[in-house]
């Protein structure tokens, strides 16, 4: 359920692309990206870097798009969509809080927050995710610099790279956990 609600301004922006204008798709991800600030604002959760990043971007755009006199194609605002989701999670990574860090911290106790694997354990989530946007920036180059290209590998590309990260983030930290509990069991024997 958070794993959908992180991706929801995304996911949003991605579906309604298929459906409707750049105005109203950036425009309704720029309303769920707010909706979420307001939602942790309201729940007494940190404020996350990726949802304000999510909105700064979306909102952003969106206001280019109201006042410009042309508007950018939609490959080209998939690719900074791209490219700013990309900047948030490298940026994070930069400052020494990997944007999975606050989302993960909210689902474990405190002793479990302060462990050095726990750090570990986000910034390797941060990199995949990270990983993930590049290939879905990639595919988007490929879209505009290669037009001769199927638009069908481009989608496939990104949406292969989105479901291995989001299996990745689910996957790991389980695994993690594993190896811990695995290291308690022979240390006890």
């Amino acid at each position: 359920m958070a794993l959908f609600l992180i991706l929801a301004p995304f996911a949003t922006f991605a579906s309604l692309m298929m459906l409707t204008t750049v105005k109203i798709s950036l425009a309704a991800s720029a309303v769920v990206a707010f909706g979420l600030v307001c939602r942790d604002m309201v729940g007494g959760r940190s404020i996350k870097m990726l949802t304000t990043g999510a909105l700064i971007l979306f909102a952003s755009l969106a206001g280019y798009h109201l006042i410009a006199a042309t508007e950018m194609s939609p490959t080209s605002v998939r690719l900074a969509v791209d490219g700013g989701v990309l900047a948030i999670a490298l940026g994070s990574i930069a400052v020494r809080l990997p944007f999975t860090l606050q989302y993960a911290r909210e689902m474990v106790d405190a002793e479990t927050a302060k462990q050095p694997r726990f750090l570990r354990t986000n910034y390797i989530l941060t990199w995949v995710w990270s990983a993930a946007f590049v290939l879905m920036l990639l595919a988007d180059m490929v879209a505009i610099y290669l037009p001769s290209t199927p638009l069908w590998v481009c989608v496939a590309i990104a949406f292969a790279a989105r479901n291995v990260a989001t299996y990745f983030t689910q996957w790991y930290p389980k695994h993690v956990r594993a190896g811990i509990a695995a290291s308690a069991n022979t240390a006890a024997a």
